[in-house]
């Protein structure tokens, strides 16, 4: 029975007597009842609210006798629930202890949650017992708790709240000048640059005639035109469809004024035809914008949120407040006001006294570029256009025939010249928001993203592949530093980091991991400073030369508006955007790694991140002398370097027992004193005091099912191909960074991401709740997560063992040799420490040169026996589907 002006949706118990869950609703909402999964253990009722913005409501009961396992299988439904339904409503008598001091169950439900992207809101206690047994869980709204009431024929208190769910976006558009894309046809692009060809000898001459016959080509097929968008004008929308919805428009007068069956009946088909249109029209729409962009992560990302109307950067065009003068003089001053506080000392000077070392190989002249290499060139790198670029990047590309003769002919000039464009030495700056949740009223919160002209990224390359291969053949860098090298990234970084940390800790010592912040590391490498430490890693004569005309007289303008602000030079960095730039920065950083470990501090740096860490055995009770001397010397030669230290950004991680009297002992870093924080990220990676990697676990969950419900919208528009490059692109690509680091971790963790795995397949399948997730990732042919994790590893262990990896991973790797001939002895088998090296089953679970070896062994030896990185994955992935499939 219901009350006067109410309707009830009920759901009976299926077992026993009397028993079941039941929603109240007011006669005048309109809703649709849902259908209620089965979910051993528990009874739940759901509906959908119909307005401008639906919301779907599931009421849950759990029984007080309920075992722990039925927690797994409705979290399994709500992971289905959250995807089909943005904005979601979870509540009911949960009978766990969520209280003051939860229970275990109430930690892992309420943990589980938020990395589904449901927020609780229930605070105090719901029973009179005092326990809090009801909680309510949200997405996509606002939940404001009331005052709980105490009600007679229950021993709960009846919860009261008001649940805001927000408006749908409103779209709009500013009008521009542009080309229109559609009348950029290559073959007509060809036909106008029929007659490029060298204008003149000097370098000049050359890169005033490619820009001069690039803007007379682009202005012949595509010259530019104003465009006004239409307020809340869907890119999908065409002409058709608009002449399909005048037309519905029309049937619906003639419906409304005759009232008959037939003009009812021609309305109702039309609609649905046009329906079938629009839909049609948005799934072309989504694909072709999805395709264009599936080689490209940043882009497919912007694409994504554009479709599904996600809130990005703040729209800084329509923002009075900042224009992009005030941009450029922020950008320009700061670097400005660090540098004049960090003048050369005798360090510094010292340096650039000491002679030059002159032993060793040296690099001091460029070969030619072929007619090969040009075309290599074009393709390589990402077909991004600067606001500077007279022509789309892409259009250049796609004429290989036409620009390559003059290309070369500017390449080789430079190059043999020593001489950098001073034409393309301008960088276009756009400000970003480093976190949407700043304020973006302050200038402090942007950083500036540099783009440089097409031309010239292309010049950079063709220096940037010799220069690389110099520095590899002599290893030029430092061993330890994984900043944009080849075999090398943020994730070996970690892994020898956490397997350095995991091993002190079972031999029952302890370790200190500092990260040191750097301000503005790329932007204030002084110049003079990076020429003395090329010189002596051999670079000299005509490339040197060409690097000198690369840094020097460079400048940039802030791009806002449509309106680009005046010049600002710049006197010192390496300009960001030009992949020439990191290559450099690690070379002017590497005596910092030496320096450290000088000291007996180990150190591995990817870029401007620098990771210091010192292993200690035993307990002790202060630091130890090395490491305030190493501080000492680390600041030291910071400042010498002309680089600032940010001690109050630098982050301190203490790895050992609780009962450290250390912890208050650490020793200041440029006067601030150091603390250990209970957890830090590096690397995109958040790490704690013992390596549980949970914080880390429920961070890239919660992230990836955010993606993944941002995937549900488009999923009805795209084809199968298409959703999973969206799919792949935002959710699995978190699911596999550095989950090398998540081997051996308890199955509650990784359970966390097989959920996510679990969903995502679901959404690609369209299988529902129902349906075994067993055969559904088999017909995917993808990977569980547990095996995913193991299949990083392996490859990690290849790379280093046939030279594709760093050389300090694969030192932690040693082949199998018996003490006597044995048939083992030539089965490429790896040497598994013993159990007085590695005490812990943890640490033989989870360290790289402990866990590694046993899988890798574990494999087939035909496998093990693979040279080559693509047959080795291929059969890894195949033999590993075999143990997790059957």
């Amino acid at each position: 029975m219901a009350p006067p002006g109410f309707s009830v949706l009920h759901q009976s118990r299926t077992v026993g007597r009397g028993g079941g869950v039941a929603l109240l609703i007011r006669e005048d909402c309109s809703f649709r009842a849902l259908p209620s999964p089965s979910i051993p253990g528990i009874e739940c009722v759901g509906l959908v609210w119909g307005s401008e913005v639906s919301l779907a409501v599931w009421l849950v009961y759990r029984p007080p006798s309920a075992p722990a396992a039925t927690l797994s299988g409705l979290l399994e439904a709500v992971a289905g629930w959250a995807l089909e339904f943005p904005n979601l409503l979870v509540l009911g008598d949960f009978n766990i202890h969520a209280d003051a001091t939860p229970s275990s169950q109430a930690l892992d439900l309420v943990s589980s949650m938020a990395t589904l992207g449901l927020s609780q809101f229930v605070s105090g206690p719901t029973h009179q017992a005092g326990h809090t047994l009801d909680l309510i869980f949200g997405a996509g709204i606002d939940v404001i708790m009331c005052p709980s009431m105490k009600v007679p024929w229950s021993d709960h208190y009846a919860l009261k709240a008001r649940i805001d769910v927000p408006p749908p976006p409103c779209l709009g558009g500013e009008p521009i000048w542009a080309r229109p894309q559609r009348l950029m046809d290559p073959d007509r692009f060809r036909q106008a640059l029929r007659d490029l060809s060298p204008p003149g000898d000097s370098l000049t001459e050359l890169v005033e005639g490619w820009n001069t016959h690039l803007l007379a080509a682009i202005n012949e097929i595509a010259p530019k035109r104003p465009l006004r968008p239409r307020r809340n004008r869907a890119p999908w929308f065409t002409e058709e469809l608009r002449k399909m919805k005048q037309d519905l428009r029309r049937l619906e007068r003639v419906w409304r004024r005759a009232r008959d069956g037939a003009s009812r009946t021609s309305y109702r088909v039309f609609m649905k035809t046009y329906e079938m249109a629009v839909k049609a029209a948005k799934k072309s729409y989504f694909s072709a914008s999805i395709a264009s962009a599936s080689s490209r992560p940043a882009q497919l990302f912007s694409i994504i949120r554009s479709l599904t109307s996600l809130e990005g950067q703040p729209n800084l065009n329509n923002n009075l407040t900042h224009s992009c003068e005030a941009f450029a003089s922020f950008f320009a001053e700061k670097v400005l006001l660090l540098r004049h506080d960090l003048p050369a000392n005798l360090d510094t000077i010292k340096e650039l006294e000491a002679p030059r070392l002159s032993s060793g190989p040296v690099l001091d002249h460029f070969d030619r570029i072929s007619p090969a290499d040009v075309d290599r060139l074009l393709r390589a790198g990402k077909p991004t256009t600067c606001p500077l670029d007279l022509c789309p990047s892409w259009l250049i590309r796609a004429c290989p025939d036409e620009v390559r003769a003059l290309l070369g002919d500017i390449i080789n000039l430079s190059l043999g010249t020593g001489t950098f464009p001073g034409e393309l030495k301008e960088a276009v700056v756009r400000p970003l928001l480093k976190k949407t949740s700043l304020d973006p009223l302050d200038l402090s919160n942007y950083r500036p993203v540099s783009n440089l002209p097409f031309l010239g990224k292309v010049i950079v390359r063709a220096v940037a592949e010799q220069l690389g291969g110099f520095l590899d053949e002599t290893s030029a860098l430092d061993p330890f530093q994984s900043g944009f090298r080849a075999g090398h990234g943020t994730e070996t970084a970690l892994v020898a980091l956490t397997d350095d940390l995991r091993r002190q800790l079972d031999r029952g010592g302890s370790g200190l991991l500092i990260l040191l912040d750097l301000s503005a590391a790329f932007d204030m490498v002084d110049h003079e400073l990076l020429d003395h430490r090329l010189a002596n890693v051999g670079i000299q004569g005509t490339v040197l030369q060409w690097l000198r005309s690369f840094l020097s007289g460079r400048g940039q303008r802030v791009a806002l508006g449509g309106e680009l602000s005046s010049r600002h030079s710049l006197v010192c960095g390496v300009p960001q955007g030009a992949i020439l730039s990191p290559m450099l920065f690690n070379i002017f950083m590497r005596p910092l790694a030496q320096l450290v470990r000088s000291f007996g501090l180990g150190c591995h740096q990817y870029a401007d991140d620098t990771q210091l860490y010192l292993l200690m055995d035993g307990h002790p009770d202060s630091a130890p002398d090395t490491l305030i001397r190493c501080l000492e010397a680390v600041a030291g030669w910071l400042r010498g370097s002309r680089l600032k230290l940010n001690p109050s950004k630098t982050e301190v991680l203490w790895l050992g027992r609780d009962d450290m009297g250390m912890r208050g002992q650490l020793p200041s870093l440029v006067g601030v004193q150091l603390v250990p924080a209970p957890s830090v990220k590096s690397l995109g990676v958040i790490f704690d005091t013992s390596l549980s990697m949970e914080a880390q676990i429920a961070a890239i969950t919660k992230a990836a099912f955010f993606h993944l419900r941002q995937a549900k919208q488009l999923a009805p528009y795209l084809s199968r191909p298409d959703l999973a490059t969206v799919i792949h692109a935002t959710v699995t690509s978190r699911l596999d960074y550095c989950n090398s680091l998540y081997g051996g971790l308890p199955l509650r963790l990784t359970q966390k991401l097989q959920r996510v795995q679990n969903a995502a397949a679901r959404l690609l399948t369209g299988s529902s709740l129902r349906d075994h997730i067993h055969p559904v990732l088999y017909q995917l042919h993808w990977l569980p997560v547990e095996y995913r994790i193991r299949f990083k590893v392996l490859v990690l262990t290849f790379k280093a063992l046939y030279g594709l990896g760093p050389s300090y991973l694969r030192d932690r790797l040693s082949w199998y040799a018996p003490q006597r001939n044995l048939r083992s002895s030539n089965k490429n088998t790896l040497k598994v420490p013993c159990h007085r090296e590695v005490r812990l089953a943890s640490t033989r679970a989870r360290a790289f040169s402990a866990a590694a070896p046993t899988w890798w062994n574990a494999l087939s030896q035909e496998t093990r026996a693979l040279q080559d990185l693509t047959s080795f994955r291929r059969a890894c992935k195949i033999e590993l589907f075999r143990q997790a499939f059957g």
